[in-house]
């Protein structure tokens, strides 16, 4: 049988979600945003439900994806968007002595190494993230 996740990171992610009874939402929502003056969509991994955190789960992350969600951040500054990597220590280039975690760091980006803190799911809810995610998903349901 075909697993949905995509890789061992986002099937241990969502198995410590069901284990807590964390309500969460996975690959469901398609985020508009503009790079190189050409329109994409970015697709959030997780959403936690209870609060609107959205999880981008990452093994590698590349010069691509770093542009790709400086220009979402930059499109949505209120959809609350965290990393968990499978190693926040890596180098973000062969011989940088940059890490993921520095880079998160200096974008003021949140993140996580391996799994999803307690402290972000024990948080209350980011009423401006809801919001915007709840108009993102009303806008690809007229769409539809």
């Amino acid at each position: 049988m075909k697993s949905r996740f995509r890789s061992g990171l986002e099937r241990g992610i969502a198995d410590h979600l069901s284990e807590l009874g964390e309500s969460f939402e996975y690959e469901t929502v398609h985020v508009p945003y503009i790079l190189h003056g050409r329109s994409r969509f970015y697709i959030p991994d997780f959403i936690l439900s209870d609060t609107g955190i959205v999880i981008e789960a990452k093994g590698r992350f590349d010069a691509e994806d770093r542009g790709k969600h400086l220009a979402v951040k930059a499109r949505h500054p209120d959809l609350d968007i965290r990393f968990v990597f499978s190693d926040a220590q890596k180098a973000i280039r062969h011989r940088s002595p940059a890490t993921y975690a520095d880079w998160c760091s200096r974008a003021g980006i949140a993140f996580a190494d391996k799994a999803i803190p307690d402290s972000w799911l024990e948080e209350p809810p980011n009423a401006p993230s809801m919001a915007a995610l709840e108009a993102l998903m009303a806008c690809q349901a007229e769409a539809a």
